[in-house]
């Protein structure tokens, strides 16, 4: 690494430093996302938390720490999660699909 690529690298650092403190930076793009409300969700959908758990994929003690807030759902799962909030019926779809020997 020479000086110039350290130079960057130390400014880069105060740069994020400043971010974390909630200063401006110049440039910086800040997307937030609402916090899932897993409970509603899953209401939506008329599921016990089992075949729930079982239809997205987690355990069940996962998907009541989301519920209560213990714990927070993210990427593949959170992603998954919004998309049956904006259409319940694509998951109970799904389970109508699934083989009879499937325990959900």
């Amino acid at each position: 690494m020479d000086e110039h690529e350290f130079e960057q690298l130390l400014a880069s650092v105060r740069e994020m430093g400043r971010h974390r403190r909630g200063e401006t930076v110049a440039g910086l793009r800040v997307s937030e996302w609402s916090e899932p409300d897993v409970r509603s969700i899953r209401a939506a959908t008329q599921l016990s938390q089992t075949k729930f758990a079982a239809l997205i994929g987690v355990r069940l003690r996962t998907l009541q720490a989301w519920e209560n807030r213990r714990s927070r759902p993210i990427g593949p799962a959170r992603a998954l999660l919004r998309i049956v909030e904006r259409d319940p019926q694509a998951l109970i779809a799904l389970r109508a699909e699934l083989p009879a020997r499937h325990p959900v």
